[in-house]
């Protein structure tokens, strides 16, 4: 998409510093752009990148000095080139309109500009909202609700009952709404506990490439408003996770787990079932955190057990010293028994 620099400017929330009828027509790397493009610098490190470049146009923090260049000034430079790429970047489209291959049932209630891709299946009463993309071989399971302009990728697998907020996309082998892994014991053999809620999930969520996400037991397993999932991601029955909320990939959340709003997972957290990671909590990559555990407001936590982050490093240093500290106790025990 052609759009001219104040206009993008406008859009973003950025002062334009230069020519604001440049045409721009794309967003790149320093290193790859054209004439045309936009980039962005976030450090006065990278200045002598942006200044090398073939763009024309930086998005660029105050204080940064960038000449030649037309300047799109903001405080949040990162963010307001995301901005800008959204206005700039046409997205590929996942299908284009209703392959005759697809199957849709009867009962199904499918709007009239949504497309759907080869081979793809729509169970029975699915609700299908206005401008959503299904992508090639997906399996829509009977009593899916879909909002307006969802972008369901290929070859993903919504369970019966799921409910997906408008603008909301899914990856490629994401599987929305399977059994959680619940069992009673007997004393002999496992007894498998009714999985018998659904996963709704809010409006622009995003859930990446074969992340699952399992339907509730009693309960129902929900994913707020804006969530970001990684991939690989797995999120167990009745798993409350709320708004804003970023996971990123090999977490595994266990069952009746509650994330609050704007938390932010590292990769390859483990969290232990029922465990509680208030709002704004940050838990840092592989930190493992037990079942049952709260984790309070605005803490960040990292190692396993998860602990504040402060004492971790403390205690990382010195277990870093180990084999130094080892050596100093065997020379002690030695001259003690002389």
């Amino acid at each position: 998409m052609t759009s001219t620099a104040k206009d993008v400017a406008q859009a973003i929330g950025a002062k334009v510093e230069g020519d604001g009828s440049l045409e721009l027509t794309g967003v790149a790397a320093p290193e790859r752009a054209g004439s045309h493009d936009l980039i962005y610098v976030e450090t006065a490190k990278h200045a002598e990148r942006a200044v090398a470049s073939a763009a024309g146009c930086v998005v660029a923090g105050e204080g940064i000095d960038l000449p030649g260049k037309t300047v799109l000034r903001s405080a949040q430079p990162k963010v307001a080139f995301a901005k800008a790429a959204a206005i700039l970047l046409e997205r590929r489209p996942i299908a284009s309109r209703i392959h005759p291959t697809a199957i849709v049932a009867p009962l199904a209630r499918v709007a009239a500009n949504v497309s759907i891709g080869p081979y793809a299946v729509i169970g029975e009463d699915v609700h299908v909202g206005e401008g959503t993309q299904i992508g090639a071989h997906c399996v829509i399971g009977a009593g899916c609700w879909i909002g307006e302009n969802c972008r369901v990728h290929p070859h993903v697998t919504l369970y019966g009952g799921v409910r997906l907020g408008s603008r909301a996309e899914i990856h490629s082998g994401a599987v929305i709404g399977a059994d959680g892994f619940g069992y009673a014991f007997d004393g002999e053999r496992y007894w498998k506990f009714p999985q018998a809620g659904i996963v709704e999930i809010g409006e622009d969520a995003e859930i990446g490439a074969n992340t699952t996400v399992d339907r509730g037991s009693l309960d129902d397993t929900r994913i707020g408003e804006g969530v970001k999932l990684d991939n690989l991601v797995h999120v167990g029955h009745n798993v409350q996770i709320g708004v804003h909320t970023v996971v990123a990939a090999q977490t595994g959340i266990s069952g009746s787990c509650k994330l609050g709003h704007h938390v932010v997972c590292g990769g390859q957290v483990g969290m232990g079932d029922h465990c509680t990671l208030e709002d704004h909590v940050i838990a840092g990559g592989q930190a493992g955190i037990l079942n049952g555990k709260t984790i309070r407001s605005g803490e960040t936590v990292w190692g396993t057990p998860a602990r504040p982050l402060e004492k971790f490093k403390e205690q990382y240093a010195w277990f870093a010293r180990l084999p130094e500290l080892a050596e100093r106790v065997k020379k002690l025990e030695a001259e003690r028994s002389e």
